[in-house]
């Protein structure tokens, strides 16, 4: 297991408008009010001139009578801004004029629109703040004997009566936008292991969520859409798949503190010792073809037989070479012996080249014919055959690791949710040489989130 990275994942939990639309139309009826008023004033009396004489007409009366109903609610809104818009429709009625006229009918027109600013309680239930306001797009009034008999006053009554109820109304519907449970399943699926790399080796990231932060919302496309920000702990694992993390309950809602969808991780690459080992051997074969020369001794011949190498101590790795050595004329016999040397694997900053540097021969076992195998050992030209034939470049393995690793992270589904990470920058750390073999540290960052992708 790797040291574990802090990372906060974006969370995007959307929330259809048409919901809350639907909860609205229910509670609020088609029908806000009737009216029926007899005995009205349509025409007051009046005093008028007919042939230099001033007569004082009779006052009119009639009775009012009408519908008002309300027209389909519209969602809408953009930024932090919801609104809730309701079209007004009145036909009225005066019926028995003054026992003259039978009907005047007259309709008008209302908007009420209310304003909401949204906000998430400590709870996760989300609350609002309403400012309503109505206004008449065409006022009621009824043209009669040339009167204009204005009917709002009788209307503003009831309109205002229903401005109240939807200011009532509309915090509680809220609910049916169900950000409570939407944000409880993205926090469960959360808590899980997603594989970075199938094999040579398997590696897994495993997700354990801490805090849950709010950082405010959009509304754009009637979709109410939360920025939250998932942090996490992101632990990474070499070898078999780890167990998913123990869920724990939903805390309180944070405000956010760091931009959400920061992905942090830490990832191997290795490269196995037996991996290592048949080049090595194809490299001294090579060399083999001409001999060596010894101080002292003069050239010598090798026939390499078998590498074995594996890690030790001090962040070395230890390379045994079976092999036999013999003189050019053969006057000193054939030695054969499996001698044994370290060295030091390095690697430049954020470089995937390596290299292998202070050679030594520590010793030698399986010894037969003398000792012409640890001079051979000793001798210039057998070092630096080993270290060029070790020299592994890394870019090929780390390429394609990267390639694994970005498209198995990409897109991840865990029941109703689709965790999508995406890799952005790299870093490489120092070679060490570790007991499976050649062991080098890659830091990422990138992007993650997780959304809701129902079946």
């Amino acid at each position: 297991m790797i040291k574990p990275q802090a990372s906060v994942i974006a969370v995007p939990i959307q929330a259809d408008l048409g919901r809350l639309a639907i909860a609205l139309e229910r509670e609020i009826p088609r029908e806000l009010w009737s009216i029926d008023k007899p005995d009205q004033i349509c025409v007051p009396s009046d005093k008028v001139k007919v042939l230099f004489v001033k007569v004082k007409t009779p006052t009119i009366k009639c009775r009012i009578v009408g519908q008002v109903t309300r027209g389909r609610l519209a969602l809408s809104g953009s930024g932090r801004t919801l609104i809730v818009t309701m079209p007004v429709h009145a036909v009225v009625h005066a019926r028995d004029i003054g026992g003259v006229l039978r009907q005047e009918t007259a309709t008008a027109d209302a908007r009420v629109q209310a304003r909401v600013e949204l906000d998430i309680a400590p709870d996760w239930s989300p609350r609002g703040k309403v400012d309503l306001a109505y206004k008449w797009t065409a006022p009621p009034h009824i043209e009669f004997m040339g009167q204009t008999i204005d009917l709002s006053e009788q209307a503003d009554a009831k309109l205002k009566g229903v401005v109240a109820r939807l200011e009532r109304t509309l915090p509680g519907e809220l609910g049916a936008l169900h950000v409570r449970e939407q944000v409880q399943q993205a926090w469960n699926a959360a808590f899980t292991s997603l594989q970075l790399n199938r094999s040579n080796p398997p590696v897994w990231m495993r997700v354990s969520p801490q805090q849950l932060q709010y950082g405010g919302y959009a509304i754009a496309d009637n979709r109410l859409t939360l920025r939250l920000g998932l942090s996490a702990v992101t632990e990474t694992y070499v070898g078999d798949r780890p167990p998913d993390p123990a869920r724990t309950p939903l805390p309180p809602l944070r405000r956010l503190s760091a931009n959400p969808g920061k992905l942090s991780f830490f990832i191997p690459v290795i490269a196995d010792y037996r991996q290592l080992e048949p080049v090595l051997m194809k490299a001294l074969r090579k060399r083999s073809a001409r001999p060596f020369q010894v101080p002292g001794m003069g050239p010598l011949w090798a026939r390499f037989n078998k590498a074995t190498i594996y890690g030790t101590s001090g962040g070395r790795i230890a390379v045994g070479l079976n092999f036999n050595a013999s003189d050019e004329a053969n006057t000193l016999g054939e030695a054969r012996a499996t001698v044994w040397m370290t060295a030091v694997p390095i690697n430049e900053p954020n470089s995937r080249q390596v290299r292998f540097t202070q050679f030594e021969v520590t010793g030698s076992t399986d010894r037969t014919g003398g000792d012409l195998v640890i001079e051979l050992a000793n001798a210039p030209g057998l070092d630096q055959t080993i270290a060029g034939a070790l020299t592994q470049n890394f870019e090929r393995d780390y390429d394609k690791l990267m390639v694994k690793i970005d498209r198995a992270i990409q897109q991840k589904r865990e029941g109703d949710f689709v965790i999508r990470a995406k890799v952005e920058d790299v870093r490489t750390g120092s070679l060490k040489a570790t007991g499976q073999g050649l062991y080098l540290p890659v830091r990422g960052t990138g992007t993650a989130s997780i959304t809701l992708a129902p079946n």
